[in-house]
């Protein structure tokens, strides 16, 4: 077994409660389908179930720490300890259409971090229905359960599966998202858009894509995610090539040559508007 700390041990635990009611939730919401009413109100009774649930399970461990969650916002803890950054069901409009590719996301946010500024530094993304829990501690790797996880090795485009996501109404700029699809789709072997921010970053670590790129996402879409990619071995960035992603809410993932060549595309594309 890999030894980890006892804060992953806690979102463990935590997870592991939450996980199989979701589970149990979208057996149903997939009946729900056909009926009158439609799934949509009971998914986001599902999503605020989930919610409570790990809020309620983090909160007796560590009952001073504040969260950032998706659905009730900030609560307040004791400002000089960590707060938990949490999305209790990253994909929901797979999840509300029947679609098995959702996750719950979970990060650790210290407010001392390097330089003095907040910085993540534990994150577990959790996929119920596989089974599969993506983990990372600052400074001590990626893993999926016991496996260390790497970015892909890959260094030609022309080889790369890159993940994105596409803006749907009211939801980004697709204006922007449409220059950069122009300048990376001839170059790279597929494109691919499966719904879930936390659970494509994920499998950016994991090696399965090759790259990722979204911008206009919330903090808790990405905050594991970018740990993730990191302690495996990648790179996280802005469009512009810089450490400022979730400042500028700008998401670039790969190993460091593909980013070097995405980046120029992405930038390119933008310049040229």
């Amino acid at each position: 077994m890999v030894s980890h700390s006892g804060i992953i041990t806690v979102i463990e635990r935590a997870v592991r409660k939450a996980g199989p009611r979701l589970r149990r939730d979208f057996n149903e919401v997939q009946h729900l389908q056909v009926s009158r009413k439609g799934p949509a109100d009971f998914v986001s009774v599902a999503d605020r179930r989930a919610e409570d649930t790990l809020i309620e399970e983090l909160q007796k461990a560590r009952p001073d720490w504040g969260f950032l969650v998706e659905e009730r916002g900030e609560i307040a803890g004791d400002p000089d300890k960590p707060r938990w950054i949490i999305d209790p069901l990253d994909g929901t409009s797979n999840f509300l259409h029947g679609i098995p590719h959702f996750c719950m996301s979970i990060a650790v946010e210290d407010p001392h971090g390097a330089q003095g500024k907040p910085e993540i530094t534990h994150g577990y993304i959790y996929q119920p229905i596989t089974d599969e829990s993506f983990w990372a501690e600052k400074g001590r790797g990626a893993w999926l359960q016991d496996q260390r996880l790497r970015v892909s090795a890959r260094r030609d485009l022309s080889d790369a599966l890159i993940a994105t996501g596409i803006p749907f109404l009211g939801h980004g700029d697709f204006a922007e998202w449409s220059r950069i699809f122009g300048a990376v789709a001839p170059e790279v072997a597929g494109i691919r858009r499966f719904g879930a921010a936390a659970l494509d970053m994920a499998w950016v670590a994991a090696g399965r894509f090759d790259g990722f790129w979204e911008s206009n996402l919330q903090p808790w879409d990405v905050a594991a995610g970018i740990l993730l990619v990191r302690e495996a071995g990648g790179y996280v960035t802005d469009f512009r090539g810089q450490d400022m992603p979730r400042e500028r809410n700008q998401y670039l993932a790969a190993n460091d040559v593909l980013h070097n060549k995405l980046h120029k595309l992405v930038a390119g594309s933008l310049r040229n508007k």
